[in-house]
């Protein structure tokens, strides 16, 4: 079982222009809307790709009941906690030059009696078979080590953890250990505290460092350097898929969701990169943060390269 966990979701709007003019008028040639947050989007490609999941964390509003109903509509299964206020609304725009400029709301502050809801409620969900994917920014009242909390409490209970996440976040979480992890290259170079571009043998060093803190599975995504991944003597590293770009929002998204399709599936090594490879891949091609089509990720499965790592 995956249990996707967005503490701080949002409706995603995506508005097309021309080009951005600050301070004037923009026209919108077009303009999206769907359920987001990370760990929504990663509950969407998971369905694309056949597999299952409940998506979980905090909604409100009118916001929160929009989400809920694109998710019954995609029969996607969920258990929120509802809390006042409303459920955030981001805002991306997609210029004709392929620019994108986003606008975040904060969303809702979260109380400690509803964070305690939440842990008993996903505490619940535990256990040998199960899988709790942890992805995106964290709400306000929250604090910073709440993942390295559910990270300690799923191991308890037997479940592994899949985690996604930046800055301190992602800091106090590699602490407590998670088995899987899917940062990107600006990412690893913060958490190791060098402010230039890493080449691929630091990156590959960092990633072989972390997996010192019991993690055994490590997707680092490059952008258009494409992606590395280490899991325990299997090291490999995968050029960048060629395809039409709309829009890399979503593209990491996209890789947790094969890596934690990968994992319930038991695919392989090499199963697994490609998976995560096409799928990320087919994310880039679509309009906001819409999933990749299944039938699209099995033919740039395909067109995937791997290469040695060492």
């Amino acid at each position: 079982m995956i249990i996707t966990v967005t503490m701080n979701p949002a409706i995603d709007k995506t508005v097309e222009i021309d080009t951005l003019k600050p301070g004037g008028l923009n026209r919108i040639r077009k303009v999206e809307y769907d359920a987001g947050g990370k760990g929504i989007n990663v509950s969407k490609t998971i369905h694309e790709l056949g597999g299952e999941s409940i998506a979980t964390g905090f909604l409100g509003g009118n916001a929160g009941r929009t989400i809920e109903n694109v998710l019954d509509a995609r029969k996607i299964r969920h258990d929120f906690i509802w809390v006042d206020g409303e459920t955030r609304t981001n805002t991306k725009v997609f210029e004709e030059n392929g620019a994108v400029t986003e606008l975040n709301e904060p969303g809702p502050a979260i109380s400690e009696d509803q964070m305690q809801e939440f842990m008993k409620k996903l505490e619940g969900y535990a256990g040998e078979d199960t899988l709790i994917v942890l992805s995106g920014s964290i709400p306000g009242g929250v604090g910073k080590d709440i993942y390295a909390r559910i990270i300690r409490m799923a191991h308890e209970k037997g479940s592994q953890v899949l985690m996604d996440a930046d800055g301190e976040v992602f800091r106090l979480s590699l602490e407590a250990g998670p088995d899987m992890i899917k940062p990107n290259r600006v990412e690893l170079e913060e958490y190791a505290g060098i402010d230039y571009r890493a080449s691929g043998k630091e990156l590959l060093e960092m990633t072989r460092k972390l997996m010192e803190k019991g993690i055994h599975t490590a997707a680092v995504s490059m952008g258009k350097s494409g992606a590395m991944f280490v899991k325990g003597g299997y090291e490999a590293v995968c050029p960048a898929l060629s395809v039409k770009a709309h829009s890399t929002v979503g593209a990491g998204d996209a890789m947790v969701a094969a890596l934690a399709y990968a994992w319930d599936q038991k695919l392989g090594d090499e199963e697994t990169v490609r998976l995560c490879m096409a799928a990320s891949a087919g994310a880039v091609t679509t309009v906001g943060t819409k999933p990749p089509a299944k039938e699209l990720v099995e033919e740039l499965k395909t067109q995937v390269k791997i290469e040695s790592a060492r």
